[in-house]
């Protein structure tokens, strides 16, 4: 929350603006994704995912978040987004073979749960497993 505060002819005029949940072009409001949640933690931490493997992972998840952010909730476009990055993520299954990684039990688990937080986020209700229904890892 941003506090401002200023003095008009001696009267104290105050007010908040929650910028994070403002669309100030259409006066509607909408949810920006939790800044303090990290993205796939688990696997960033853990040695065996490369770095720049797990970047484009999150880079495949960014998209679902930024559909989010828009507002949208049409259930049925966003598991066509959801279908989108998961088929992207599984088309990363051979990059991740050739340095000595793969989407195995770990990943799995850390990316459904972190789709998991982003539905919650925003309110969707679908649930985990049909979100990432087209994964073959």
């Amino acid at each position: 929350m941003n506090a401002c505060s200023f003095r008009a002819f001696g009267i104290v005029v105050e007010w908040k603006q929650q910028i994070a949940d403002t669309n100030l072009k259409g006066g509607l409001t909408r949810k920006l994704f939790d800044k303090n949640y990290k993205l796939l933690d688990e696997m960033y931490r853990d040695e065996y995912y490369p770095n720049f493997l797990v970047d484009k992972v999150k880079g495949e998840l960014q998209k679902v978040i930024d559909l989010l952010e828009t507002g949208e909730t049409d259930t049925e476009v966003i598991q066509k987004k959801l279908d989108e990055v998961v088929c992207a993520i599984n088309d990363l299954q051979e990059e991740f073979d050739e340095n000595d990684s793969e989407i195995e039990t770990v990943a799995r688990d850390c990316i459904g749960e972190t789709v998991g937080y982003v539905l919650e986020w925003f309110g969707i209700p679908i649930d985990v497993e049909e979100a990432i229904r087209e994964r073959d890892w």
